[in-house]
């Protein structure tokens, strides 16, 4: 099959690209990327591409599954389709199922399930990250050197862990080169908050959480990370402190990356005053001053990735009032277009600065070879290389009502409003 974009705008973080071209795709494979092709196989399809965006595919670094355990929230083949609808390539999956992907046994059934539905090209890629713990409760560590031996993201529970587990584990694991993803949260204070403690939570009337159930918890952990030297990456960094505590450390050579949800880049304290039970998030959206730090921190590479967490809920289990609502949103088919609306198009990211933080850098951060459309450094012709990428309308306008979403789930403060922008087409 061949398929010719005309004058497509190409972008690609790993060349620093960014320029209108027209691309050859031969049985999947980029052939060829050049300021205009005349020379092109005669059965190809070929799609008048202005105004379009060709780019890799977006990698997300953490979100849930509810296959096995939950499938009235999702299943994985829903899963797959969400993430495929939103240009995600790749997808590492958090292991709190039920049960839980701390065995080699649960991991196998995931990789055999997602391969039985990945009959299509366009059906992305899943990746499990391997439980720390035992049923991810924090109390006893699994069989790492055997998980090690699987095909996994890494090791992560998604929850916090006590101090004295971090370091038996940072010691355990120094050896093994997998990823090591732990998310610096004390839920003592956080207590039975469930906002960000500040004027707002005062305001609106619901019990908040201080900014220090995660830089404590944080400060601790980087401690434990300067002193055994074992490289972690940071999870769900939402506060302005939590920036800082990162900026310093990296300058002081830890080995860390970090990482924040899309939600705190596009969201405040202030929207909670709609008591939108979507808008329920762990950990809590941050202040105004904590989401500008986040912004700058993301653009600047402080933050290396923003992730989309990726939580389905049914409709019964969300409507209920903002403190009973169990924390977590979906937004693998939301996030592209309303990041990309919300910094791209009002000038205050680049268009590289994007794509390297949805795509380039997470993929860093799991230690992977990054998707690029195989541009040489010239800029001017591609590389054979299998295509991993993503043609994207920054224009394209749909209503994210639960029938035209993939996922089984539809808990997002978006539903039932106009998006500006789509993926059109994912090459995995």
């Amino acid at each position: 099959m061949s398929e010719l974009l005309k004058q497509v705008r190409v972008l690609d973080p790993s060349s620093q690209t960014d320029r209108i071209a027209d691309v050859l795709i031969i049985d999947g494979i980029v052939t060829a990327v050049e300021d205009a092709i005349a020379d092109y196989p005669s059965n190809a399809t070929v799609y008048e591409s202005s105004g379009l965006i060709l780019a890799p595919g977006l990698v997300d670094l953490y979100s849930h599954s509810s296959e096995p355990g939950f499938e009235e929230r999702e299943t994985l083949n829903s899963l797959m389709q969400a993430a495929a609808a939103g240009g995600f390539t790749r997808v590492a999956i958090l292991p709190d199922t039920a049960p839980a992907l701390d065995s080699l046994a649960s991991i196998a059934w995931l990789h055999d399930q997602s391969k039985a539905l990945s009959s299509s090209p366009s059906v992305p890629l899943l990746q499990p990250w391997a439980a720390l713990t035992i049923e991810v409760e924090g109390q006893k560590i699994t069989e790492l050197a055997e998980l090690a031996t699987a095909n996994i993201a890494g090791f992560a529970d998604g929850k916090p862990l006590q101090s004295i587990m971090v370091r038996r584990l940072l010691e355990y694991l120094h050896p093994f080169g997998k990823p090591i993803m732990l998310w610096a949260w004390d839920q003592e204070l956080a207590g039975n908050g469930v906002m960000r403690e500040g004027l707002d939570s005062i305001q609106i009337g619901l019990p908040g959480i201080p900014a220090i159930a995660e830089t404590a918890a944080l400060a601790a952990l980087l401690e434990c990370i300067e002193a055994i030297g074992t490289p972690v990456h940071l999870m769900r960094i939402s506060t302005a402190r939590g920036v800082e505590l990162i900026r310093n450390a990296k300058e002081r050579g830890l080995p860390i990356t970090a990482s924040t949800s899309w939600m705190h880049l596009l969201l405040n304290t202030q929207m909670i005053a709609s008591y939108d039970p979507n808008l329920r998030l762990n950990p809590p959206l941050g202040t105004p001053a904590d989401q500008a730090a986040l912004i700058d921190a993301v653009q600047q590479g402080v933050i290396d990735a923003i992730a989309i967490d990726h939580s389905p809920y049914t409709y019964e289990e969300k409507t209920v009032p903002f403190a009973e609502a169990p924390p977590g949103a979906i937004g693998l088919e939301l996030a592209l277009p309303l990041i990309w609306h919300r910094f791209v198009e009002s000038g205050l990211w680049t268009a590289i600065e994007l794509w390297s933080a949805l795509s380039t850098r997470p993929a860093q951060c799991l230690n992977q070879k990054t998707p690029t459309i195989a541009i040489n450094p010239s800029g001017t012709q591609a590389n054979d290389q299998p295509a991993e990428m993503i043609l994207f309308d920054p224009q394209q306008r749909w209503i994210a009502k639960p029938e035209s979403l993939k996922s089984f789930a539809s808990n997002t403060p978006w539903l039932n409003q106009e998006i500006q922008g789509q993926v059109i087409k994912t090459w995995c």
